[in-house]
């Protein structure tokens, strides 16, 4: 079975300030393990559907893409950047409109943010810099496994 963690925080609990705008707004660490028998690939994508707050959520904010993971890949590192993906990895576009991690923000309240692991079937054919509808639209008809990790930030006081 597909599973994804952090050593920085665990499912459902807060996310590290490090790891969001409050800090270093490093990627957290991520670990996965259990992927499937014919995977070709793997896509992570961070996104928060608390946006912009959570009583009256508007959209999903996307934070990081990255795509094609080569799937013997079993994690990544805090502060991961684009030179230090695995070779073949790509990131897509986060709605920062840039192509790196974003961390928690959150202007108002408390939001989740979910870490999803996909395993798939197939290297996709989308350029870097896609986004992440992009993304999902490749990668309809592969997936055969998904995990997710979810991690809390709260807004500043």
């Amino acid at each position: 079975m597909l599973e994804i963690q952090s050593s920085a925080f665990d499912d459902g609990d807060e996310i590290p300030a490090r790891h969001t705008c409050k800090g270093e707004d490093l990627s957290p660490p991520l670990r996965w393990s259990g992927v499937p028998d014919g995977t070709r690939s793997l896509v992570l994508i961070i996104d928060d559907p608390d946006a912009p707050d959570p009583r009256a959520p508007r959209m999903t904010w996307v934070h990081w893409v990255v795509f094609n993971l080569p799937p013997d890949c079993q994690g990544l590192p805090a502060g991961t950047r684009g030179a230090d993906l695995p070779r073949g990895a790509q990131e897509g576009r986060n709605d920062a409109r840039k192509t790196a991690y974003h961390g928690p923000c959150p202007p108002i309240g408390r939001h989740r943010y979910f870490h999803k692991l996909y395993a798939l079937d197939a290297v996709l054919p989308v350029a870097g810099g896609a986004s992440k509808a992009e993304v999902e639209a490749a990668m309809e008809g592969h997936v055969l496994a998904q995990a997710q990790l979810i991690g809390t930030c709260a807004a500043a006081n």
